[in-house]
């Protein structure tokens, strides 16, 4: 009797396989499949409405990935079931809106009165079927034809590296068109506010403290820097000349300088010239990269003309599980 570990190694394997063949179908330049992801990806562009994902089964809980996928990469999606469709649903489906079905076989008879409405109504219509025959395939303005691979269960047939191909072609569908419109990080955190991938993508000024920022002079005298980064409690204090910050002197350049005579000992004198800095669009995952590269603890917060408009701290970073 096999192991569960060497099981899984087969299941693994053969879904590799499956995988393997579709990267090899959207490789060659000129194929059936890479002509039809172009169309698809050009016809989700145009369309003034949402995608519209749809499926049965298994290819349905793919399809609900593809849409929460789509929805939060700047392609306004849904996922609606074919059965409720038949009961109603349909109305949810509007005539700006594209529609990808998903079906391995393609001849899936709830997605009947889908397909039907979207000829009815000239909804463009995207399949997603190895079917090249099937009625998926030919009711469609545009068949992603995935290639036949044999199934991980090879008992039962089960969905499996089936499904393993379909959500590996709705993904690379989502990346290409977030590259295709141009979506940012910064405009993923907009739909993903929560969890530690949302607490990366916060922006600085979400965290800085900009109130009471630790500020002086470049003729600052050695009393005045100290009372400002003790009031400041962030063991720095920004040099700032005509509005810009210039230079940063830290708790370390305080320690150096007292070895010295300080009496005539300035802000100037002591500052560590073009501190690094963060804009205020920066992430708050580049800012603890900054700190963590440079060895420091706070970062200053300029904006586009150099004028510091808050600072934020690792402890800040850390505290809100940016990792």
């Amino acid at each position: 009797m096999t192991s569960p570990r060497l099981t899984a190694l087969e299941v693994l394997e053969i879904e590799r396989v499956g995988i393997d063949a579709l990267i090899d179908a959207l490789a060659e330049e000129n194929s059936t499949l890479s002509a039809a992801f172009q169309s698809a990806i050009e016809t989700i562009v145009a369309a003034k409405g949402r995608t519209i994902v749809t499926g049965m089964g298994k290819s349905g809980h793919v399809a609900r990935k593809i849409a929460a996928t789509f929805a939060s990469t700047g392609t306004p999606a849904l996922y609606v079931h074919p059965g409720e469709a038949s009961h109603g649903d349909l109305g949810m489906i509007s005539d700006d809106d594209v529609v990808l079905a998903l079906s391995n076989s393609g001849e899936t008879p709830e997605l009947g009165d889908i397909i039907g409405y979207c000829g009815r109504f000239d909804i463009p219509l995207i399949g997603m079927t190895s079917g090249a025959g099937s009625t998926l395939a030919e009711s469609s303005n545009t068949a992603l034809l995935v290639p036949k691979s044999t199934e991980a269960c090879g008992i039962t047939k089960a969905p499996t590296t089936s499904t393993t191909q379909m959500l590996a072609l709705g993904d690379a569908l989502a990346v290409a068109l977030l590259r295709e419109k141009g979506f940012s990080a910064r405009d993923f955190h907009t739909f993903h506010p929560g969890g530690k991938l949302g607490a990366a993508l916060k922006r600085v000024t979400d965290l800085m403290h900009h109130k009471q920022m630790p500020l002086c002079a470049p003729e600052a005298p050695f009393s005045e820097i100290v009372s400002a980064i003790t009031s400041g409690g962030f063991g720095c204090c920004g040099v700032v000349e005509n509005g810009k910050l210039i230079g940063i002197i830290t708790d370390g350049d305080i320690r150096r300088a007292l070895k010295g005579a300080i009496d005539d000992v300035n802000a100037a004198d002591m500052m560590t010239r073009d501190p690094h800095t963060i804009t205020e669009d920066g992430l708050a995952a580049e800012a603890l990269s900054m700190l963590s590269e440079f060895k420091i603890t706070a970062l200053f917060i300029v904006n586009m003309d150099g004028v510091p408009v808050g600072l934020v701290h690792v402890h800040d970073c850390l505290a809100i599980g940016v990792v």
